[in-house]
């Protein structure tokens, strides 16, 4: 605890420092991952800086940055072809324009909730008379995962197992926010558990071409608020850079072998992101050699027109212009036993967070 005192009188004279040379009237520090939306929440770090500094979430739930369309295109594909569905919790209730996975459930549609992936390729193996789809959610850190269930279904040669990948990566998803004139950001706190992945590199350009701040951060407290105090340091000193703050999990090169098994089995797409439109070499679709795994491609549908939730501010969260509790919807029609928004649903989503730790009761 001495410690995070120590750390929160040394970040408001920094911030002090900052705001009285007149360059920054507010320091607005975006997070890219919902453990450490979570963790911001769980322990009030907000509340705990001056009020000089904004912490603001950004897209790091992968589960709320899948748009409409692909929720529309999956429960279209589970109608018309009567596919076995497996699935993570959360998506299960991500509304898409019409319904959800939840709703197709409730209908008869036969949609399983699994812990692993490797429970979806296990039971098509066990029944080959059905055709089976694993929906394939997340970023860098569950492709490698993705990769493993593909080899292995190529492996055993299975004709009845299919994905839907819904797979997005990171740093073209950064660029995108940073482009993006509307979004105010002076700095980054950096996702963990992709740079587990990915490593220090794919992140160079936030300083080399926008100039700003960024910082690879543990989950803890003294984690974040470590990483925090590096950024301003970074803007006191106008020299900008990639540090690693989370060195006992993240090296400079990543995983190697986790990227080898996604550059194996997966290649980079143009993909929609909820809030932040599409964006090029983004997602991720399987290899020419894989290609007859892919859902949508062996099931074809036509969604031509898709629409979020009506009154839903998700998209505006996701790029930091607006905070759950600026949505008309937050804690009265959108709350975590009734949701409207996947920001809501998700366990890792912004509103989830504020509404378990930081609604005012």
């Amino acid at each position: 605890m001495e410690k995070i005192k120590k750390t929160v009188k040394s970040i408001a004279l920094l911030s002090s420092e900052l705001i009285s040379s007149g360059n920054l009237e507010k320091i607005n520090i975006m997070e890219v991952c919902g453990t450490h939306t979570m963790s911001i929440a769980r322990y009030g770090l907000s509340q705990l800086l001056p009020s000089s500094i904004n912490l603001i979430s950004g897209p790091g739930c992968p589960v709320c940055v899948t748009p409409s369309k692909d929720i529309d295109t999956i429960i279209e594909i589970i109608r018309k072809y009567r596919l076995t569905v497996f699935t993570f919790g959360d998506m299960i209730r991500v509304p898409g324009t019409f319904s959800s996975l939840s709703a197709e459930k409730t209908a008869g549609a036969d949609i399983h909730v699994c812990y692993s992936p490797a429970d979806s390729v296990d039971f098509a193996e066990k029944n080959p008379g059905k055709n089976v789809m694993f929906i394939a959610i997340g970023f860098e850190t569950t492709i490698p995962l993705t990769s493993v269930i593909i080899k292995n279904a190529f492996n055993k040669k299975l004709k009845n197992f299919f994905i839907f990948s819904t797979h997005k990566i990171i740093p073209p998803a950064l660029e995108a926010l940073l482009a993006d004139k509307q979004i105010k950001v002076n700095g980054l706190l950096l996702p963990g558990h992709v740079s587990a992945i990915i490593g220090v590199n794919p992140y160079r350009f936030i300083a080399s071409e926008y100039q700003i701040p960024s910082v690879i951060s543990g989950f803890g407290p003294e984690d974040i608020l470590i990483s925090v105090r590096m950024i301003l340091k970074q803007l006191k000193n106008t020299r900008f850079s990639v540090e690693n703050c989370y060195k006992g999990a993240v090296k400079e090169e990543g995983n190697p072998y986790a990227l080898s098994l996604i550059d194996e089995v997966f290649q980079t797409d143009d993909s929609i992101w909820r809030g932040l439109g599409l964006i090029p070499s983004s997602g991720m679709k399987l290899k020419d050699k894989f290609s007859h795994f892919d859902a949508g491609k062996i099931f074809p549908v036509n969604v031509s027109s898709f629409n979020d939730p009506k009154g839903c501010s998700c998209g505006d969260i996701l790029k930091g212009l607006k905070k759950p509790t600026d949505c008309i919807l937050f804690a009265s029609k959108c709350r975590p036993d009734s949701p409207i928004g996947p920001c809501m649903v998700s366990s890792e989503g912004t509103c989830a967070a504020y509404f378990k730790y930081l609604r005012t009761k």
